[in-house]
């Protein structure tokens, strides 16, 4: 018989779906984005060897029509709308295609700090509303200071550009043992200790208990004055609240976002009336490559899984639920 998988969107990059067409693979897609009960259905209905999982919430429920499940991908690295408690109760491994999209979104922040810092896109709408106002309020970035929350793949990534620009770095990272890898970047063993020097903020981080709302009124207040602070990697790390009223204050001179609290924007958020704020609707990771190599990666987890090989350990969320001999890396 061959694998049904199923694919939390209505559509996969070719680069993944070839993988698993050329495998016999049986798929199954979410046309529908928007009906939160539309996996739960599928899972009841189908019998689902592995998911491949975009941004759709998956949820213990969902986990739980399936009894045939026995593999999860993430199109990404970010599992929060995942229940990864759920799937280890099951012996489900959940795996991530860590670096798949680290260059976009590298791109994509350093695109946001320097549209942030020099106030392109409020220069752009005046330009387009017939008005050559030139207002030399932007920031120059060299010789400030980046502090970068989370130093992954994405963050050394930002790291190495930012020091291109003649910036200093500087990074916080509970996974790092006080040591950079990269050659220049100094390291914070705390959030507090990293925020006081910090001109421009940037996130890198999952989303964990721990993390939710890591930045608050308090931690903006302990960053330099008039800061930029930058997020692309998930909305509900900042209190949007408190980052508004930091935005009014002028604690914070403007923001670069991603990621937001609740996606997609509601009309009416208040963020959409600061000229401040430049926004994304969550496209980091969203160009032709990172999207192939993401698919790709998300495919090659599943196929390796049903086929009985051995999967890598660094690209588990739950490593845990796999036989220690399995494990490569």
């Amino acid at each position: 018989m061959p694998h049904t998988i199923l694919i939390t969107a209505p559509k996969l990059s070719a680069a993944g779906i070839d993988l698993l067409e050329q495998a016999g693979c049986r798929l199954l897609f979410v046309s529908d984005q928007n009906d939160a009960t539309a996996i739960a259905r599928v899972l009841a209905s189908e019998p689902v060897d592995a998911i491949i999982s975009r941004t759709m919430p998956l949820d213990a429920a969902a986990i739980a029509q399936c009894p045939s499940l026995k593999v999860i991908a993430k199109h990404g690295v970010g599992v929060s709308n995942i229940d990864v408690e759920a799937a280890t109760a099951r012996g489900i491994p959940v795996f991530v295609t860590p670096a798949a999209n680290a260059q976009s979104v590298a791109e994509l922040s350093i695109g946001l700090m320097l549209a942030a810092a020099r106030r392109i896109a409020r220069f752009d709408r005046d330009l387009r509303a017939g008005q050559w106002l030139r207002a030399g309020d932007g920031q120059q970035l060299a010789g400030r200071t980046l502090g970068l929350v989370g130093f992954g793949q994405i963050g050394q990534r930002v790291a190495r550009v930012a020091l291109a620009l003649d910036m200093r770095v500087l990074a916080f990272d509970p996974g790092l043992a006080g040591v950079s890898p990269v050659a220049g970047v100094a390291i914070r063993d705390s959030l507090d200790a990293l925020l006081p020097d910090c001109h421009v903020l940037s996130l890198h981080c999952p989303l964990t208990a721990a993390t939710r709302s890591m930045l608050g009124r308090a931690q903006l207040a302990r960053l330099r004055p008039a800061a930029l602070v930058i997020n692309t990697a998930r909305g509900e790390l900042i209190d949007e609240a408190a980052l508004l009223d930091a935005l009014a204050s002028g604690q914070v001179a403007a923001a670069g976002l991603d990621t937001f609290c609740q996606e997609p924007l509601l009309p009416g958020n208040p963020l959409f009336a600061h000229p401040h704020v430049v926004m994304t609707p969550h496209i980091g990771g969203s160009t032709p490559d990172a999207l192939a190599a993401m698919a790709a990666g998300a495919a090659r987890h599943v196929l390796a899984w049903l086929n009985g090989e051995s999967p890598q350990r660094s690209a588990c969320i739950n490593p845990h639920v796999l036989p220690q001999e399995e494990f490569v890396s």
